[in-house]
């Protein structure tokens, strides 16, 4: 099909502080193994904020297009792309680029390849009308399930990774997570859906955001997360999800956590800790870190919004459209709503 030669798009051009900026760029070829996807949706991850500020810990391949969180509709294809046509309603992983032949990727484990590059950071990503894909990326979208909510799909999948596979909650579980983020909401979303009792901590401006997780059935705590711990039996929670985006946050989870219980740490926090991990011995707690996703993840957490098990509607704080980009990231950075959507 014909379409234009170019584009405008939100561009990360420099790690300067605030290098970003709408730009016109030509509208990417396709190799034979993707898929030309026009986006309807792009989420605003805290990454691309980390990226606008320039106080990411990742590297970047300036320039880049921002934006990970993406769904849209399949406009063109590869000729040795068979499974996808015109007109099919898709939602993208993240793993833009993954070595087929390195041991992780060979178990399935692609997530953790050595050489994966993601969009929006590593390779160009979808806060534009057009996005190149590879076609292995794709998930087929039910019918009854929104652009806009698919487009969350990929923060509810790094969620679903660090609660349902990456931890072991069981009903009745006492589970805290800390860092009221689009990430840790989530994550105290889906351990409720497992049965679980889930305290979600912040400070006192998260207000708007814990507000949030309390219409997820969730205890949205400023203070007292201590006393809460203890509740039970005076030993502390079972779990901890650590969703925080500073390293401090593991020294609240390691007093809080009870003895042999866990952590699952899921939020990036590049400052050093300062303080001992003796607790983790002591208590005998399993420490577990939890990185992005993989093609099963995806399938489950599409039936779940699909079939509205898992409602994303109340982490949606606005849509806005390209050309508005910088009002988007400044809704997200001052902590008013937890997720912009973008609709180029």
């Amino acid at each position: 099909m014909k379409h234009e030669t170019t584009q405008p798009a939100v561009v990360n051009f420099s790690p300067e502080e605030y290098g970003v900026e709408l730009r016109e760029i030509p509208v990417p070829a396709i190799g034979p193994e993707d898929v030309l996807l026009e986006v309807a949706a792009a989420g605003v991850c805290g990454s691309d904020i980390h990226q606008w500020t320039g106080n990411q810990s990742w590297k970047v391949n300036y320039p880049v297009v921002l934006g990970h969180e993406f769904a849209g509709l399949v406009r063109e294809t590869g000729e040795r792309v068979t499974a996808w046509r015109e007109e099919d309603r898709v939602a993208s992983e993240t793993a833009a680029v993954i070595d087929p032949d390195s041991p992780m990727t060979r178990q399935g484990l692609y997530n953790l390849d050595s050489g994966r590059r993601g969009f929006g950071n590593g390779v160009d990503g979808a806060m534009a009308k057009y996005v190149r894909v590879p076609a292995r990326c794709l998930h087929r979208l039910p019918d009854a399930l929104p652009f806009e909510k698919a487009a969350l799909a990929e923060p509810a999948c790094v969620a679903y990774g660090a609660t349902v596979v990456g931890s072991r909650i069981r009903p009745g579980d006492r589970i805290a997570v800390l860092g009221p983020g689009t990430i840790g909401v989530l994550c105290a979303a889906v351990a409720r859906l497992c049965g679980a009792d889930v305290a979600v901590s912040g400070l006192g401006r998260d207000a708007s955001r814990l507000a949030v997780a309390r219409r997820y059935g969730c205890l949205g705590l400023t203070e007292g997360l201590a006393e809460w711990a203890v509740e039970a039996d005076g030993l502390g929670v079972d779990g901890v999800i650590d969703a925080a985006g500073a390293s401090a946050s593991l020294k609240t989870a390691l007093e809080i956590v009870r003895p042999g219980g866990w952590i699952t740490k899921v939020g990036w926090g590049p400052q050093p800790m300062n303080f001992s991990l003796d607790p983790l011995v002591q208590k005998n707690v399993r420490l577990q870190g939890s990185f992005s996703h993989t093609w099963s993840t995806w399938e489950r957490v599409l039936r779940l919004l699909a079939t509205g098990k898992l409602d994303v509607s109340p982490v949606i704080g606005g849509v806005w459209p390209l050309e508005r980009w910088r009002e988007a990231f400044e809704a997200m950075r001052s902590g008013r709503i937890l997720k912009a959507l973008i609709k180029p």
